[in-house]
């Protein structure tokens, strides 16, 4: 026999690999042995694996193989992703070139294309996992948006709801004008840009003089509702309480806005106190715009400030902005506040100043936060006293350690969860509404229907999506059969271990630990 003088992988390793897998060797089943399971963190179905997937997988399939020769009963099990809104950009470009748009298509037939999509490239990447040598349970491979997985998903919030944990409200969240959504933290990218520091000079309502103010956003001056100092800052303490002249703006008790906004009719707003003011920032003093900055979202909650939306959801001023900016794209109302600040000498100073600008990781759009009635759960005490404790009293791991406080450090600050997405791919929102804005979550529109003692043709499902990590958060246990009590998530739940990307650690890793303790009352053993 003569042997090749090179080694060619490609007639060995599929070889050696079907005779496995038609071997059932990397299949187990529950009952026999030490229970060990991986579930994979689900790859995207946006395209192919890139580099990093290759390396985790190889250190999962390292793991379990490990695992498998010492004699345990071993499962590591696959699966991808929807991907909510990568996915539907995805398909959106696919339909510009052919001069569509996913309105031309309508609302089903553009779910269609992104199945068509998963169909394509779903099994790509599962194939492309075969080709690593991954020794995962291709028998149990699951997708996010499979029939049980939906099921799991509607259980979720279901439950969440029937204990008063999902509302709709009304907060500050990143939005993206191009996607018309609202956007997850882990779907914002910072992008350090040339800009610049702004110092505008406001008026005092008794005529006394002014107090410089510091921002990086000019064009939100518009929706201004006060000024912030901190109350150890001497320079301004003997201005508390007193009232300054929005400049811009006008009084809507004053009148009709006339054009240029005469000062005399600028709006009031008090100069209050508030600790989250950082006195080396610019001036000491900052401007207080409730609708568009999450920070002043919650001083303007403390203080009971009013909220006025300047920016309308595709990024134009609106008709609140007044007369002269309403229309205006929001970047260039910026150009012209500058201008007619200068024009009334009311710019003290414009400096370089670098800004870490929030972008949509989809498209590349500047995010614009955004005051948005949208679907929330709330997530303390309930959902992460739990999960705190659950890492305090070292149930759970970090590796390296150090993730340890950066994930506490999180969780004790934690926020209301922005469920919803203004979007068609993904797992629509449970809720069904009446005509007269009453609404119930339902598993469908006859049990909503049930619910509420009317017609089911007289209901509409709310339209929004949730978003992905909400489902994603399920991933341990739904992909191990719950809700059902099966075999599988008796034996194999909770996980043992698992091998992530650090910047998913909040969005993906904390809320598996959360709903595990929920649901399950096990987390996953996150490590």
């Amino acid at each position: 026999m003569e042997l090749s003088k090179a080694y060619e992988p490609k007639l060995v390793e599929q070889k050696w690999y079907t005779t496995w897998m038609q071997s059932g060797w990397f299949h187990s089943e529950p009952g026999q042995g030490k229970p060990y399971c991986i579930t994979i963190p689900p790859p995207n179905i946006t395209g192919s694996l890139h580099i990093g997937h290759a390396l985790n997988n190889s250190i999962l399939d390292l793991m379990t193989r490990r695992r498998r020769m010492q004699g345990y009963n071993t499962l590591c099990l696959p699966g991808t992703d929807h991907a909510g809104i990568a996915t539907q950009n995805v398909v959106e470009r696919e339909l510009a070139k052919e001069g569509l748009t996913r309105h031309d298509l309508g609302r089903e037939a553009f779910v269609e294309r992104c199945w068509q999509w998963r169909n394509e490239y779903g099994s790509r990447i599962l194939t492309q996992l075969q080709k690593l040598g991954c020794s995962y349970d291709w028998q149990r491979v699951r997708f996010t948006l499979d029939d049980a997985y939906v099921e799991a998903v509607y259980e979720e919030f279901i439950r969440w709801w029937e204990r008063g944990l999902i509302y709709r409200g009304v907060r500050v969240v990143n939005w993206c004008p191009r996607c018309r959504s609202a956007i997850s933290d882990i779907e914002v990218e910072s992008e350090e840009r040339a800009g610049k520091l702004y110092t505008f000079r406001y008026p005092l309502a008794n005529g006394s003089g002014f107090i410089p103010v510091a921002t990086t956003r000019p064009e939100t001056l518009l929706g201004d509702t006060a000024v912030a100092v901190h109350p150890e800052d001497s320079r301004y303490s003997h201005l508390l309480g007193e009232m300054v002249l929005i400049p811009l703006t006008w009084d809507p008790e004053a009148g009709a806005a006339p054009p240029g906004h005469p000062s005399e009719r600028w709006r009031k707003a008090p100069i209050i106190a508030d600790t989250h003011v950082k006195m080396d920032f610019g001036t000491g003093a900052v401007k207080v715009t409730p609708a568009h900055d999450l920070d002043d979202f919650e001083i303007g909650q403390r203080h009971g400030l009013a909220q006025i939306v300047v920016i309308a959801e595709d990024g134009t001023m609106t008709a609140a902005a007044g007369p002269r900016y309403q229309g205006m794209d929001r970047f260039e109302a910026r150009k012209a506040v500058v201008r007619h600040m200068q024009e009334l000498e009311l710019v003290e100073r414009i400096e370089d100043y670098a800004i870490m600008t929030p972008l949509c990781e989809r498209c590349g759009t500047v995010l614009e936060p955004l005051l948005s009635e949208q679907w929330f759960a709330r997530m303390h005490p309930e959902l992460a006293t739990p999960a705190i404790r659950a890492v305090e009293e070292n149930k759970i791991r970090f590796i390296p350690e150090r993730y340890r406080r950066i994930y506490l450090n999180w969780m004790e600050n934690i926020r209301p969860w922005c469920l919803s997405r203004q979007l068609w791919w993904g797992h629509r929102i449970p809720v069904w509404w009446t005509p007269d804005r009453r609404c119930v979550a339902a598993r469908n529109a006859e049990e909503a229907a049930k619910k509420l003692g009317v017609p089911v043709d007289s209901l509409q499902q709310d339209p929004d999506v949730l978003d992905t990590w909400f489902s994603s958060a399920l991933w341990p246990h739904a992909t191990l059969g719950w809700p059902r009590a099966t075999p599988e998530l008796e034996f194999w739940y909770p996980t043992n271990l698992l091998s992530t990307a650090q910047e998913i650690l909040y969005l993906w890793v904390a809320r598996m630990i959360m709903t595990g303790l929920d649901f399950v009352k096990r987390p996953a053993d996150t490590t």
